[in-house]
């Protein structure tokens, strides 16, 4: 299992060797296969005796962070359709990306998406979950920004990044409390001490930053605004976040956490509240739009409201209807996007208000279109699966199992009529789709290309997903019991058995489909007559305005600050950094008792050591006083040796040896470049800068000097010096325990420590260079 999901993460660093041959074969043939690999390697555990299977694997244990992976249900489900559908993907894109792109970034970046979402949703250790979702965010940074020579991609990527990051913050600091409060790193043993969390005082706190951590993800509602602009992303990114992958990993964590919180009357407050207003305004807002996949962004809003307002339900037959509609979700609009995707390619433009009548030029594509649209619009047929999600999630929102007092009472009488609005317009914008791209008049004078078919290989990948779509309509009971059961029941938290069926006779569910129907044809037919009404609702007010704004306020104020010490004067930086290390040291030691002071255990000190002491404190002050470089140097190094004579005096000769070949060197150095040193010249100050310094200057004095003494004087741990003098001779094979200490017990940060100088060598060897070019030119 782990090498399924480290095979994307391995291949990616292949791709940029393999992309040097990408003007004999495309590179997405290599990627391919990878999808395909891992969907191979999951799809075995498919079948009606499928059972939990658990792997763990050593990583850090000393924290109890081991990397530990849960195949359930639930999770199978996710694997299957980011593999499934990332193979179509990978393989639609060749034909989509010139080679002459960057293809190389491109399959470094998806690849690395998704090796992250698999970690995602396979992991159950809460912090290597937290480390894919990070992922995510910064591959789905890198693909919808891909195209980084155009500011709106650079513009979208940058907004997902902030709010999905944002998000993910406050999800690191619920998965850190409920680590806390149960004591472990595993969410189903999490799971199984829901009540220490539900009964915590911290539990609205975690319950809150928990849900944040989804809604961003998931683009729900105020949070959607990042989700159309990452439509600048190539079409191949767009129809793999949208159907399969980043949108629903909030859906997922939502999901993988309802058996601990689906029992809190908050967490239906909340979750179903969100999710139907998302579902509302992204399907009213979806028939504002004039770009194809501007549509289909704000649908999948729409979409994902839906079902995170399922799963807010909490029902046997909401949490049904959610798992089977994430993937009738993924079947219908993947195909759409890559439609989307095929007339932008083949007509040169997605503005709808220039397209019209293609179905004669792209009959293949238009064919898909119209399964793919019918199915996310609900149409009652039997070869559609979206009508069957739709039916079960009009089920759920009138079969609530909750109280009918107070506001949830209000709550559940008004979200059957809120999930029949909402539904009108994801018909609405369906019809809109379909019929304003392929059918009415063309308009060949104002497309940039000549519109024809797309090639076959294009068509392949949404003609699969559109296949899905029938047969899952006519046979849902292929994909039921060994697929969405298990998934449901991993939800729910315990057994759920649910027949689908097309006909269940004339039910209030059929009521609201037919009215659906009846309703959304109307708008759609008067669409132009009604479309005003945009200017009202929402009118001005937008959240991309808040989001815009939030953002240009924060960049005025931070370039406000940083001008205010950023101001080129040495002097000030040395100040403001030993200005914050003795009020943060010193407010740390006084917080935490750091101050204490103990004579005991201390070397007698003599009266060569005084003098030397005395010798070195004023040979310090010769060095501030002076006006003579030769003389600062030389005093200087009376300093560095009069150190070195304490360490002889307190029997350290290796330190003092140290300290004497240090000190030769930096003399020796110092005169070597002599000629170069700025000449020392009386600094005229103000009186308040003469106080600042002093006061800087004596209180950084006066920390080292606490530093070293409460150092000395506090022993919160064993010392560990016994272990070093027992170990030398047996572990390091040397008896001069600071050699063995320095060369085996600290290899590694010596060796670092070589690396940096090496480093430093290199860029002043480097920057020699560069002075030498100049002047030469």
């Amino acid at each position: 299992m782990l090498v399924a999901v480290l095979l994307p993460f391995i291949i990616a660093m292949i791709i940029p060797f393999l992309s040097k041959w990408k003007h004999t074969i495309h590179t997405g043939y290599f990627v391919t296969i990878v999808p395909v690999i891992v969907f191979i390697y999951f799809a075995r555990y498919l079948g009606h005796g499928f059972e939990p299977v658990s792997r763990e694997y050593t990583w850090i244990p000393s924290l109890d962070m081991n990397i530990l992976f849960y195949l359930d249900g639930l999770s199978l489900l996710f694997v299957l359709l980011i593999s499934g559908i990332g193979a179509l993907v990978a393989f639609y894109s060749i034909f989509y990306l010139h080679k002459s792109e960057q293809l190389g970034h491109f399959y470094v970046y998806l690849l690395i998406f998704m090796g992250s979402m698999l970690g995602v949703v396979l992991s159950d250790n809460v912090f290597v979950l937290y480390t894919f979702w990070e992922f995510t965010s910064l591959s789905s940074f890198l693909l919808i920004g891909y195209w980084n020579y155009k500011k709106e991609s650079r513009y979208g990527a940058l907004k997902s990044m902030l709010i999905t990051v944002f998000g993910g913050l406050s999800l690191l600091g619920a998965l850190v409390f409920m680590t806390v409060l149960t004591n472990t790193t595993s969410i189903q043993e999490m799971i199984d001490q829901q009540q220490l969390i539900l009964n915590s005082d911290f539990f609205p706190l975690i319950l809150c930053l928990l849900l944040l951590g989804a809604f961003t993800k998931s683009a729900q509602f105020p949070f959607h605004i990042w989700l159309p602009d990452a439509m600048e992303a190539p079409t191949p990114v767009s129809a793999y976040l949208h159907s399969a992958t980043m949108v629903k990993a909030g859906i997922y964590l939502v999901a993988r956490y309802s058996p601990m919180l689906s029992s809190n009357d908050w967490f239906f407050i909340i979750v179903s509240t969100m999710g139907i207003i998302t579902l509302c305004w992204g399907s009213y807002m979806a028939v504002r739009q004039t770009d194809l996949k501007a549509i289909l962004a704000f649908s999948t809003i729409s979409q994902l409201g839906m079902i995170m307002a399922m799963l807010g339900f909490g029902t046997k037959v909401a949490v049904f209807a959610a798992v089977f509609h994430i993937l009738n979700h993924a079947t219908f609009k993947g195909s759409l996007f890559m439609v989307a995707g095929i007339v932008d390619h083949e007509v040169g433009t997605r503005d709808i208000r220039k397209l019209g009548g293609l179905m004669t030029f792209l009959p293949i594509t238009a064919t898909l279109a119209v399964f793919a649209s019918f199915s996310m619009a609900g149409v009652p047929l039997p070869f559609l699966n979206g009508f069957y999600s739709k039916e079960l999630f009009f089920d759920a929102a009138i079969h609530l199992e909750v109280t009918k007092e107070g506001f949830i009472g209000l709550l559940r009488t008004i979200l059957p009529y809120l999930a029949v609005f909402g539904s009108i317009f994801t018909f609405v914008y369906s019809m809109y789709f379909f019929f304003g791209t392929f059918r009415g008049t063309t308009k060949i004078d104002q497309l940039p290309k000549k519109p024809h078919e797309a090639p076959i290989g294009m068509l392949v990948s949404p003609m699969i997903l559109v296949i899905g779509v029938v047969i899952i309509g006519l046979f849902p009971h292929l994909v039921n019991e060994p697929f969405i059961a298990h998934a449901a029941s991993a939800v729910k938290g315990v057994e759920i058995e649910k027949h689908i069926k097309f006909w269940h006779g004339i039910t209030t569910p059929l009521i609201m489909s037919l009215a659906v129907l009846v309703f959304g044809t109307i708008l759609a037919l008067s669409r132009k007559i009604w479309q005003p009404v945009y200017n009202f609702v929402p009118g001005v007010m937008s959240m991309n305005k808040f989001y815009d704004g939030t953002v240009d306020r924060l960049e005025v104020f931070s370039e406000k600050v940083t001008k205010g010490y950023m101001n080129g004067s040495l002097s000030r930086y040395v100040r403001l950094i030993l200005a914050a290390i003795i009020v943060v040291t010193f407010a740390f030691m006084a917080i935490t008792g750091g101050f204490s002071v103990d004579t005991d255990h201390l070397s007698r000190v003599s009266l060569p050591a005084v003098f030397v002491a005395i010798m070195m404190v004023i040979a310090a002050v010769g060095t501030i006083i002076t006006n003579n470089r030769i003389t600062a140097i030389l005093i200087l190094g009376v300093v560095g040796y009069g150190l070195s004579m304490l360490f002889v005096l307190f029997r350290a000769p290796d330190l003092a040896l140290t300290q004497l070949i240090i000190e030769t060197v930096t003399v020796a150095l110092f005169l070597l470049v002599f000629y170069h040193l700025p000449k020392l010249r009386k600094k005229h100050e103000t009186a308040s800068t003469r106080t600042l310094n002093l006061v800087i200057s004596i209180g950084f004095g006066a920390l080292m000097t606490m530093v070293a003494i409460s150092s000395h004087s506090s022993k919160w741990f064993d010392s560990i010096s016994s272990y070093f003098i027992e170990k030398s001779h047996s572990l390091g094979g040397g008896d001069n325990v600071v050699n063995v200490i320095l060369v085996d017990f600290r290899g590694l940060d010596t060796l670092f420590e070589i690396v940096v100088l090496g480093i430093a060598a290199m860029a002043i060897f480097g920057l020699i260079r560069l002075r030498n070019r100049k002047e030469e030119d």
